[in-house]
């Protein structure tokens, strides 16, 4: 047997907890061909010029093992706007932003900024009678899970049900779990399972319409109209699983980071506004999403040397690129201070992450609120255990110590307080 390539060591699970020095191997080769075929680009440069690329494809009906139809299969929803190319994305993405950033909602985020620090800091109170906690079960799950579901108009208890639909959905995206057909027919079912249920609010929401982003993608219509139905489920179910699972590695691997580095620790805890450069260290140098698969090259294209062919798959490894020496100094190093920091801890081009407003102020509000209220805070075990998927990379678990859990600032008014602890209860 071949000894395995390095981007099949990047995808076994026992170098979850550190792959970096496997990426650095990776970049040496800036394009390198997987043991499936696809073609692999690790560099900043190059992944840059792809995201910008018209000639490759999100969409995964151009891919050469995209399955027939099935005439037994059961009906599916259709792509969400992330797996389409122009024109169709543009329209499904201009139509989802109407109500969620600017222009036409410009103040929506931002407004949520004091929900979102009484949700989190609600969740941080029920630490107070305990010195130790799994934080991913206790505070950097479901808190964007909170968040998200306030801001669609989904029921927070009914997070067990979609949690499932959420990790399968996850597990397809993971190049290890079976071929491409095989996990297209697991991930299809559970989005229309998923989708149905989102639907069903919708329609709800039709005849008792709230001020919440689902009941507007129901009802508003704009210049361009209206998502149909089953756009609406698609785009609804992305929205609802990317607008979690992906904070949470965020904040997760934030505060992982900031452990291993006390002396950005403390300088946080003095500094809360240091939280924003802190934010995007950490989408540089532990992202969230490190990379992206399932691209296809709609064209011959010429990368580094190497012409990927048309159809040939390909891959953008992010945290890869956002670590090139050619692109960064002292890559290796978390330094919130660097003096320009542009990263691709939010992919690029026209898919670039539709929800990182969002994403960037919780993490804002969580680090700062977690290292300030767990006094002495400490890892029970390093490296804690990770999850299962090497592209959404983050703890499974993050199992701390601390001595007690400090007051909430008094500058939290009563009122606040109120109203984040009926969010948190949603």
């Amino acid at each position: 047997m071949p000894p395995a390539s390095v981007f099949d060591q990047i995808l076994d699970f026992g170098n979850r907890a550190d792959p970096y020095p496997l990426y650095a191997e990776l970049r040496r080769t800036p394009v390198s061909r997987a043991a499936d075929g696809s073609y692999v680009v690790s560099t900043y440069r190059e992944i840059v010029g792809l995201l910008h690329d018209p000639r490759v494809s999100s969409d995964p009906r151009y891919r050469p093992d995209y399955p027939g139809t099935d005439d037994n299969a059961a009906p599916g929803l259709p792509p969400s706007f992330i797996s389409l190319d122009p024109p169709e994305h543009d329209r499904i993405r201009r139509l989802l932003t109407r109500h969620f950033g600017p222009p036409h909602e410009p103040d929506r985020i931002a407004s949520m900024a004091p929900d979102l620090a009484e949700i989190v800091g609600s969740l941080i109170d029920d630490l107070a009678d305990r010195h130790q906690a799994d934080l991913v079960e206790q505070v950097t799950y479901p808190f964007p899970v909170t968040v998200i579901c306030r801001l669609l108009g989904v029921p927070r208890e009914d997070q067990p049900r979609f949690r499932r639909w959420a990790d399968i959905i996850i597990s397809t995206i993971d190049p290890t779990t079976g071929d491409f057909a095989t996990r297209k027919r697991r991930g299809d079912k559970a989005r229309a399972e998923l989708g149905a249920y989102l639907g069903e609010l919708a329609d709800a929401d039709r005849d008792h319409p709230g001020d919440d982003m689902l009941s507007e993608l129901a009802t508003e219509d704009g210049p361009e109209g209206r998502l149909s139905r089953d756009e609406l489920m698609s785009n609804a179910a992305l929205l609802l699983i990317a607008g979690h699972e992906t904070t949470v590695n965020l904040i997760s691997n934030g505060v992982l980071t900031l452990l291993r580095h006390p002396e950005i620790l403390q300088r946080l805890r003095r500094q809360p506004d240091l939280s924003a450069r802190i934010v995007e260290e950490l989408l540089r140098y532990e992202p969230p999403v490190q990379f992206l698969p399932n691209r296809t090259a709609l064209d011959d294209i010429e990368v580094a040397g190497t012409t990927i062919p048309r159809g040939g798959e390909i891959t953008l490894v992010l945290a890869a690129g956002s670590r090139d020496p050619e692109h960064v100094a002292n890559p290796d190093q978390f330094d919130p201070d660097r003096p320009a920091n542009e990263h691709l801890g939010f992919g690029g081009g026209i898919h670039y992450c539709f929800g990182a407003p969002l994403a960037r102020t919780e993490a804002q509000i969580a680090l700062p609120e977690l290292v300030r209220r767990l006094e002495n805070l400490r890892l029970a075990s390093d490296p804690p255990p990770y999850r299962p998927s090497p592209v959404l990379r983050g703890p499974r678990h993050l199992p701390v110590q601390y001595d007690r859990v400090a007051p909430a600032p008094a500058a939290v008014g009563r009122e606040q307080r109120k109203a984040g602890r009926r969010l948190h209860r949603v």
